[in-house]
């Protein structure tokens, strides 16, 4: 028999770690709470480290349980933040298009997680996520933020969690992204296994 790789069957479930990152009111956790609960989530306390909700839905007839990791922007928190990056399998990166220095802070963001997640490609599964397009005062053009996406290779999305524009189909490109990233691990994971038999014999000595 061939092997096959790993089946991905509507019995087996997977879990998948999403973190959302970006600079303090951008919008983080009413993005969040737009997603899940469908609901405009108003409190403009700041989040504190970390807090977490979770969904599921179906992908590629596959049950995704998404871990949804909301992170404070605060500069102050940004060595905790960071604590939270390990393990994650897709980052979403958020910025508010009134707020000129919050598109500004995506390199430092983008960078930051790069460097302390594990593992380590620059093609990790990212969208970046423009906020609060409901609002009359943009400073950052459409056109600005799509070329600096563009240039990475990262998808962006024009978002309002306010209106919910967009957010959905934001968070489930995301984890199409990070499924298919999922199943390419494991199934070189097991490639690898299946390759631990040697393929050659040792050679007879001829004397």
């Amino acid at each position: 028999l061939v092997p096959q790789g790993p089946s991905m069957d509507a019995s087996k479930k997977v879990d998948l770690k999403i973190i959302i990152i970006g600079a303090l009111g951008v919008g983080k956790t009413s993005l969040l709470h737009q997603y899940v609960h469908k609901t405009f989530y108003e409190d403009y306390r700041t989040t504190l480290g970390a807090s977490i909700l979770t969904k599921v839905l179906p992908v590629d007839n596959t049950p995704l349980k998404l871990q949804i990791w909301d992170t404070g922007g605060q500069e102050r928190f940004r060595s905790m933040v960071s604590t939270f990056y390990k393990g994650s399998d897709g980052c979403m990166l958020a910025f508010d298009v009134t707020d000129r220095e919050s598109f500004e802070a995506l390199d430092n963001w983008r960078d930051d997680f790069l460097e302390k997640v594990n593992p380590r490609e620059q093609d990790f599964p990212m969208v970046v996520l423009g906020n609060k397009i409901d609002i009359c005062d943009r400073q950052v053009p459409k056109e600005t933020a799509s070329a600096w996406c563009k240039e990475k290779d990262i998808p962006y999305f024009e978002v309002s969690a306010k209106n919910n524009i967009n957010v959905a189909e934001a968070f489930e490109t995301l984890a199409k992204q990070a499924l298919t990233t999922y199943k390419g691990i494991l199934e070189s994971y097991l490639t690898d296994s299946i390759k631990l038999t040697p393929h050659d014999k040792p050679k007879k000595s001829c004397c």
